[in-house]
């Protein structure tokens, strides 16, 4: 099992961001120190645990709840399940960790459409 490392990041408005986690045989790698530097995140909707799921469906497997006020850096971008939320109602849903999509009906991107690249 590899050990990991958490990294605390800033977004780039400068306000406290939360946690990356980088496996620590990567974490001496600058392109990975770089990405994790540049990555932006995005506040949940007020007042709302936000599930997040193995694909981006309902119905994939819940992998775990965020809690309320977490800010995700989002990895990728994919079409999915339509689902209404406080943000709109989308089929969009953010990657924010392998195998780990939230619906961006839940999150608090300023934009209706893509804000970062497509997953492949």
């Amino acid at each position: 099992m590899a050990s990991e490392e958490i990294v605390e990041e800033q977004d780039r408005s400068g306000a406290e961001g939360g946690s990356v986690v980088t496996d620590a045989s990567s974490a001496s790698s600058i392109p990975s120190v770089q990405a994790a530097a540049d990555a932006v995140f995005y506040p949940l909707a007020p007042g709302y645990q936000v599930n997040v799921r193995s694909g981006p469906s309902t119905s994939s497997q819940l992998v775990k709840i965020l809690p309320q006020n977490t800010r995700v850096a989002i990895r990728c971008q994919t079409r999915g399940e339509t689902v209404s939320g406080p943000c709109g109602t989308t089929n969009i849903w953010d990657n924010i960790a392998p195998g780990q999509y939230v619906s961006d009906a839940y999150v608090k991107t300023g934009s209706s459409d893509f804000v970062t690249v497509r997953c492949a």
